[in-house]
């Protein structure tokens, strides 16, 4: 995202970030491009099938190209020579792990059992969802609510690690093991580690190693203020680009079958609104507790509540059919997490000054001064 250089630090440009004109209006643009999604879904039933003669290893190739825009610009505006600070800081790794492996597949369980105890399908759905912790789009929520930018890099890093690991043996457990110990129905799900580690690679590694290069090669062929001043202002708007055209095509896979089951789809968005809301909640507060400050509560507080919408979907397919409940009920997921988080990325700026005392848009630029002085 563009986000306007703060007048405090010439020599530090991209500190004090500010949103831009075009990301104020990012619900306007976000609602739109649902709507048109829905609608070319709708009255436009053989996109699905064109999207999914694209496919390679389970992968839609246009919507791989939307989220590979989407993440770049943000991942080459993080300063990696700073990302070693971050890894040092246990209370906020340790409570990013708990929160993203422990509570939020716990929670999603619940919520699904409870919601939607008669409706298995669209149940075992809410579940996946649960099970894919974010890799994507948490960046743009991140970035857009002025958190830590090196903060969010490293821990989707990590979430990427445990993703390819634990996916798989936390699906088995949730949907089978802890199932059969409740005396509840159970569910298998067969999905290989080599899916979501394909996955992670693609919408994860590509964009991180161009972001990286990117950074790399522009510091030192121009310069850190050539680069931070010149270069990202330029490609920071092809992220909301990737964002709405991903957004599109997304929601045209399935709006036939959303604007079809109105009341499916709300019973589905009732336990998601729930989820989205309570670990966003959970994490800030866990932030402000453990004295992390703004940033990286922010951070803390959209990496828990974000989900791999990507990896669900693809996975509900891949295991029971594109026209399954449970792929609607992944479709469902980034219908009500897009509009949520883009909400709360208001709140977050409204909480900095309210509950954290610091304005958002300038909470970086001490630090920056120290730096530009050395």
């Amino acid at each position: 995202m563009s986000m306007q250089p703060s007048n405090l630090v010439v020599t530090a440009p991209d500190t004090g970030r500010r949103l831009s004109t075009l990301d104020r209006w990012l619900p306007l643009w976000i609602g739109i491009a649902m709507v048109g999604g829905v609608g070319l879904g709708r009255f436009i039933p053989s996109i699905s099938d064109v999207l999914a003669s694209t496919e390679v290893g389970g992968i839609s190739m246009p919507i791989a190209l939307g989220l590979l825009v989407m993440m770049y610009p943000v991942l080459a505006k993080v300063r990696y020579d700073k990302v070693a600070a971050v890894t040092g800081d246990t209370r906020l790794l340790v409570s990013s792990l708990v929160l993203n492996w422990l509570v939020g597949p716990a929670l999603m369980f619940t919520l699904a059992w409870t919601f939607l105890p008669d409706l298995p399908e669209y149940r075992t759905g809410l579940i996946i969802v649960g099970l894919a912790r974010c890799i994507a789009m948490v960046v743009i929520w991140n970035d857009l609510a002025c958190g830590d930018r090196e903060a969010a890099a490293v821990l989707v890093a990590i979430n990427s690690v445990f993703q390819v690991v634990a996916f798989s043996l936390l699906g088995y457990f949730y949907l089978t093991v802890l199932p059969g110990w409740l005396g509840l129905d159970t569910q298998g799900l067969e999905v290989s580690i080599t899916q979501i580690a394909v996955n992670v690679l693609v919408f994860l590694g590509i964009p991180l190693v161009a972001g990286f290069a990117s950074r790399w090669v522009g510091e030192r062929a121009k310069g850190r203020a050539w680069y931070e001043s010149r270069f990202l202002p330029r490609v920071g708007p092809w992220a909301l680009y990737g964002l709405l055209f991903t957004i599109v095509l997304l929601f045209a896979l399935q709006g036939e079958a959303v604007t079809s089951h109105p009341l499916d789809v709300a019973r589905i968005a009732l336990p998601l609104l729930v989820y989205f809301s309570v670990m966003w909640v959970v994490g800030m507060v866990a932030g402000k507790a453990l004295g992390l400050g703004y940033p990286r509560s922010t951070t803390l507080a959209f990496t828990a509540a974000g989900n791999n919408f990507e990896l669900a979907i693809a996975v509900a397919i891949g295991t029971f059919g594109a026209t399954s409940g449970q792929a609607l009920a992944g479709v469902v997921g980034p219908l009500i997490e897009v509009p949520v988080l883009v909400g709360l990325v208001y709140v977050s700026l409204w909480l900095a000054r309210r509950w954290f005392a610091v304005d958002p848009n300038t909470a970086a630029a001490p630090k920056a001064l120290d730096e530009a002085r050395r």
